[in-house]
């Protein structure tokens, strides 16, 4: 039969972390847009030149997560809408397809939120901004105008 010993370790004992966890946020930057965006455009072309976000990495081993949140809206029956996120010139989602895309009935808002995690190794400032395009039809982003938000989060690596 096995002892068990208790473990006497106490909250008091513990002086720190261990080392080489990650994990914390070091900085958080955000950008807003309240005007309504619209594409017919097939190709990604940028929501708003306002709905970026320029940030310098703490460091190369750093990590960002990138949350958009908005309302899209189409005008015409079906019209699929694409939205990615850009690092510089650098698409982040799956080529023309994007980070997540909405296919709706004519005349529909839908939310269009959307996360991505990216690890740039960079040390320079670099920009996060929003893209979208048309699958057809006219695609809105901000629709109505309902204010569009981009935050970034640089997390320790």
């Amino acid at each position: 039969m096995a002892i068990i010993k208790p473990n006497n370790n106490t909250l008091s004992g513990i002086t720190a972390l261990p080392t080489g966890l990650g994990g914390k946020v070091l900085q958080v930057l955000t950008a807003t847009d309240d005007t309504e965006r619209s594409t017919t455009s097939t190709s990604m072309v940028t929501a708003s030149n306002t709905l970026s976000v320029a940030i310098t990495p703490a460091s190369t081993s750093s990590k960002f997560f990138i949350y958009v949140n908005a309302a899209g809206y189409n005008d015409d029956n079906g019209a699929t809408g694409h939205y990615t996120v850009y690092r510089d010139s650098t698409d982040l989602g799956n080529g023309s397809q994007g980070l997540t895309a909405n296919r709706t009935d004519q005349n529909s808002r839908f939310p269009t939120s959307f996360g991505v995690l990216d690890s740039p190794s960079a040390s320079s400032q670099i920009t996060y901004q929003v893209y979208f395009r048309a699958g057809s039809g006219t695609i809105y982003l901000g629709a109505y105008p309902v204010r569009k938000t981009i935050t970034v989060f640089e997390i320790a690596g």
